[in-house]
């Protein structure tokens, strides 16, 4: 993993039923980011972590991603495309859906520094 790889986040909040599989949107951007569920690390484009919490009938997602700052229009480009698709098959062969409300740039959060620095590599 290369120093150079810098941390963003993207916020985005999508539309699922309550009782579909909240990981799934995540696994969307795995899958669109590493190609694969597994691989050895680190992650070929981009080291990425994709938290989930629901609040007021939504799924509020954050990435955060390193990567080369050259890379960077692509990733975001990728996960928005993933979120945007609505569905993801898990490794378990069950298909989830999602509608995408609104999703894009933000900033790294000062309580999200360490985590940031383990993705970059640092």
């Amino acid at each position: 993993m290369s120093n150079a790889r810098r941390v963003h986040a993207h916020d985005a909040v999508v539309a699922l039923p309550e009782d579909d599989d909240e990981r799934a949107p995540g696994g969307a951007v795995t899958l669109a980011l590493c190609g694969s569920w597994t691989h050895e690390p680190p992650c070929p484009l981009a080291s990425h972590a994709t938290t989930a919490a629901r609040a007021d009938g939504e799924l509020r997602l954050r990435v955060l991603f390193a990567c080369d700052p050259d890379d960077e229009p692509r990733v975001r480009r990728l996960v928005q495309e993933a979120l945007a698709r609505g569905e993801c098959e898990g490794p378990d062969g069950v298909r989830t859906t999602w509608r995408l409300l609104r999703a894009g740039a933000s900033a790294v959060r000062p309580d999200e520094r360490g985590h940031a620095a383990r993705l970059a590599g640092g």
